[in-house]
């Protein structure tokens, strides 16, 4: 006898002292597969239960492992489990008739017993739980990457529009502001030997004074193109178009089917940079004459397409070499793309032009709300 105690002190002594918690319903589950890995990863957690042991004919049994990691004794011999200590609740999930049987004198002993359909109804609520829970996990995932790539392509787009502006501003403005301010040094020479020509170069400045005023607010525009009391994305990308022809000698085509009140502000403005970046592409690589733009905005469904003659590129070879997506743009459209929930596919061609079609879904809220977020 005393040498049975001593070996009781020292497995008990090799458990973690959770298992001593007080005031603790001690259960035992009879079955390791499905059904007994769900009741122990449910129950491992719960202050309020104390697993006594888990007991499976089969040393295969999924849930084994699971147990030995929990430090739950594992045995092959239900009975034997059941007479170890005090026992308050007995999960039978084995699915054996015998066991069933043989649980009806326990339960006459006033031991509590869930067995059949009811065990299998429960474990069954425990294991959809877990997936739930681990489908929220996943989906949190998710949700952080988006928000990480958020983070990033909002950093990388404040630098890219910094570097843009600088250079309208440089190569545009001050370069007209210079062209006017010489003209106006040079009416200030000719004022006494030659008036009328210093009429013409005032004229002439005057006219130079125009286009840069015209320039600046341009440059202005394409720091806010939508303005934020209105949100007007049409409006912007017809002014942005109509700039962009004007400046690159690019001709260009607009269509919109649809309303664009249906729209979030977050996705206009993500919109607009889609096709800024789709046009820059086309300004820098495509040796185009022409690019249309094609809004279609349905109830469920927003899809743009942009497309030009440019000279294309191989599409294939670009997608096996990472380090050329930032060259043709095709990073920052499909970043961009997913982080209003959408996708964009890049179809190109060399001599046949290139095609971008991006697609939107629009969730319920977004069309009962009219867009107001």
């Amino acid at each position: 006898m005393a040498t049975t105690k001593v070996t009781r002190n020292r497995r008990t002594a090799k458990r973690p002292s959770r298992r001593r918690s007080p005031g603790a319903t001690h259960v035992v589950i009879i079955g390791a597969g499905r059904g007994g890995t769900a009741l122990m990863e449910i129950f491992a957690n719960d202050p309020l239960v104390r697993i006594v042991g888990v007991a499976d004919i089969s040393d295969q049994a999924p849930g084994l492992g699971l147990a030995k990691r929990l430090h739950i004794r594992v045995t092959r011999n239900y009975r034997q489990l059941l007479k170890m200590g005090p026992v308050d609740l007995v999960i039978d999930v084995s699915g054996n008739p015998e066991v069933g049987e043989y649980l009806q004198d326990i339960r006459r002993m006033g031991v509590s017993v869930i067995g059949g359909a009811s065990a299998k109804f429960m474990w069954q609520l425990i294991e959809a739980r877990i997936r739930a829970t681990a489908d929220i996990e996943k989906a949190l995932n998710k949700y952080q990457s988006l928000y990480r790539l958020y983070v990033k392509e909002t950093g990388a787009a404040v630098t890219e529009e910094r570097t843009r502006i600088a250079c309208e501003i440089h190569d545009g403005l001050v370069q007209s502001l210079a062209g006017v301010n010489f003209k106006l040094e040079l009416s200030q020479e000719l004022i006494r030997k030659n008036p009328k020509a210093s009429l013409a170069t005032i004229r002439e400045s005057k006219a130079q004074l125009k286009l840069a005023i015209q320039e600046a607010r341009q440059v202005i525009f394409n720091l806010r193109p939508l303005h934020y009391d209105k949100m007007e994305l049409i409006p912007a990308l017809t002014n942005y178009l109509k700039s962009y022809e004007t400046q690159y000698h690019i001709k260009t085509a607009f269509s919109v089917t649809g309303d664009e009140t249906i729209l979030f502000p977050r996705t206009k403005i993500f919109l607009f940079r889609i096709v800024q970046e789709a046009l820059s592409n086309v300004q820098k690589h495509a040796k185009a004459g022409r690019v249309s733009v094609q809004l279609d905005i349905r109830f469920d469904l927003l899809q743009v397409t942009i497309s030009d003659n440019g000279i294309g590129f191989d599409m294939d070879a670009v997608l096996r070499d990472p380090e050329k997506w930032d060259h043709f743009g095709i990073r920052g459209i499909l970043e961009r793309a997913r982080l209003v929930g959408g996708e964009a596919t890049i179809d190109s061609k060399k001599g046949r032009g290139t095609r971008i079609v991006l697609r939107i879904p629009l969730a319920d809220k977004e069309t009962i709300r009219h867009g107001k977020n």
